[in-house]
């Protein structure tokens, strides 16, 4: 057998070098190996396919843990929740106040410091701030008939949240092969990024992995998808029930 030069040899392993990252890491392609080898074969699909093939996966899904911001309404939302059929867990950032969610079944739990229920009761006086105190580091048990219930509810429904957010908005396309938390990619894009963009799985299920909402309206990573987590109420030690509407 004749033996490869040493200059040929390096060559070559500085080529494959290459175009395995160009492969994985930017999205570029012209290299022989192909990108979609060893995937589930959702990259080599239409982007209308491909978004199919997500939304389904999500559908199917029986948890999922959902982290980023969202701009709605003016505001910015910092979300961190974990979201199952019966419920949800974690938390939520809005104008620099930062408050835990919980919900089991229909039983609604907001825990958040004094100074949270202070802000939200402006008026003033002591038995505003003994109500903060009593609150404060409390969870509140939400009445269903209070306003605060829908909006604050909405954050923890997985299949409403889903549903809002998975959309791409315009014409849809596909934007090259990338990478989001180890996990090979293919990107979709509405309106080529202006309507957003959606990270799908290559490897596994096609979950979506990362979404650019359309007009700079947040970015947010799905993870943990289809792992189940405990869900039970808080002790009665640490609830309270507020028995009227919560404060604004």
């Amino acid at each position: 057998m004749t033996a490869i030069p040493r200059r040929h040899a390096s060559r070559a392993a500085l080529a494959s070098t290459i175009c395995a990252l160009a492969v994985t890491g930017t999205g570029l392609t012209g290299c022989s190996e192909d990108p979609d080898a060893g995937t589930n074969g959702v990259g080599k699909l239409s982007a209308e396919q491909i978004q199919s093939r997500t939304r389904t996966a999500a559908e199917a899904a029986d948890a999922v843990r959902l982290a980023g911001n969202v701009v709605a309404g003016g505001r910015t939302y910092r979300l961190d929740m974990r979201l199952k059929a019966d419920g949800a867990s974690g938390s939520v950032t809005a104008e620099g106040a930062t408050f835990q969610l919980l919900r089991v079944d229909e039983a609604l739990f907001l825990k958040a410091d004094a100074d949270f229920w202070s802000n939200a009761d402006d008026k003033g006086g002591d038995s505003d701030t003994a109500a903060a105190d009593k609150l404060g580091g409390k969870y509140v048990k939400v009445p269903q008939g209070d306003p605060s219930y829908k909006k604050f509810s909405g954050f923890t429904d997985m299949d409403v949240l889903l549903e809002s957010l998975l959309t791409l908005h315009g014409s849809l396309g596909t934007q090259g092969h990338h990478e989001q938390a180890g996990v090979r990619t293919i990107r979709i894009t509405g309106d080529k990024g202006s309507g957003g963009t959606l990270d799908v799985s290559l490897e596994g299920e096609p979950y979506p992995l990362r979404l650019a909402r359309a007009g700079g309206a947040g970015t947010l990573t799905f993870s943990a998808w289809g792992k189940d987590f405990p869900l039970t109420e808080p002790e009665k030690d640490d609830t309270v029930d507020y028995g009227k509407q919560l404060p604004s």
